[in-house]
């Protein structure tokens, strides 16, 4: 494909727009996967060319999180290298879960994300109980969510960040940046198999990764100064507009099994 200044300069941008949401909030493949598309990129090389931004972009707003000190290393280490290997597995596994069946669940999830974080007070500042310690949630829930992160994607942000908050019992501010160290080791368990198999386009890969960095880095500031006050709509916004993206697929079978209901 032909790859041009112009080009670059508009996946550069978008890529920076989408790191920002993405270290709030998550769901900044609402931009990328599409914008890679419309450049005339086959499916499997949007997905490793937006694995290769969307790790760099996780791996920048970790790192602002991290120089603020809200990273337990000590519980955060376990839980990434789980959800790194799981995010690998998951990518291999591709051909054997139905991505059709994915996208007509995923949006349910989603919906039910954003009305948690809606209607109760389940993301506050400071941290609760945890219901599970964390060798139970390294090896059982974090791979779940990691190999989902793999095989599919959109969604992975918002779903480590329910299952840190409600299970581990983190505040707004520790949940989102265990978050992002978890959605970083799952992207990059994911892109391994999908640079072995050639699928990422490197100059425009490469430029959004700068984008998504620096992005990343205004979006996790704004998490740190504004806290649960910001994290908290963002995620109801994101993971209701990730839903309504899933469901505008006119070959989504629940879109179809929604409409002949209405019919």
């Amino acid at each position: 494909m032909h790859v041009d200044l112009g080009l670059l300069a508009t996946m550069f941008a978008v890529a920076a727009i989408a790191g920002a949401f993405d270290a709030i909030a998550g769901g900044g493949g609402l931009l990328t996967v599409p914008a890679l598309l419309l450049t005339g990129m086959s499916p499997v090389m949007a997905l490793g060319t937006n694995k290769l931004q969307g790790a760099v972009s996780a791996i920048s707003s970790t790192s602002a999180f991290a120089r603020r000190g809200l990273i337990d290393w000590k519980t955060a280490l376990p839980v990434a290298a789980c959800a790194a290997v799981a995010g690998l597995a998951g990518a291999l596994c591709v051909s054997l879960l139905s991505p059709r069946a994915l996208a007509a669940l995923v949006p349910i999830l989603l919906i039910v994300i954003a009305l948690y974080f809606g209607l109760s007070r389940g993301l506050k500042g400071e941290d609760a109980h945890p219901r599970l310690t964390v060798p139970v949630f390294a090896f059982c829930v974090a791979p779940l969510i990691g190999f989902y992160d793999g095989i599919f994607g959109p969604g992975a942000g918002a779903f480590y960040m329910v299952a840190i908050v409600t299970l581990l019992g983190y505040g707004a501010l520790k949940a989102a940046a265990h978050t992002k160290l978890a959605n970083a080791a799952s992207n990059l368990g994911s892109l391994s198999l999908f640079i072995w198999k050639g699928a990422v386009v490197w100059p425009i890969g490469l430029t959004m990764a700068v984008g998504a960095f620096i992005g990343a880095q205004i979006g996790s500031r704004l998490a740190m100064r504004f806290g649960a006050k910001l994290i908290r709509p963002l995620l109801v916004v994101m993971s209701c507009a990730m839903a309504v993206k899933l469901l505008s697929d006119p070959g989504n079978p629940l879109r179809h099994a929604v409409l002949g209901l209405l019919h």
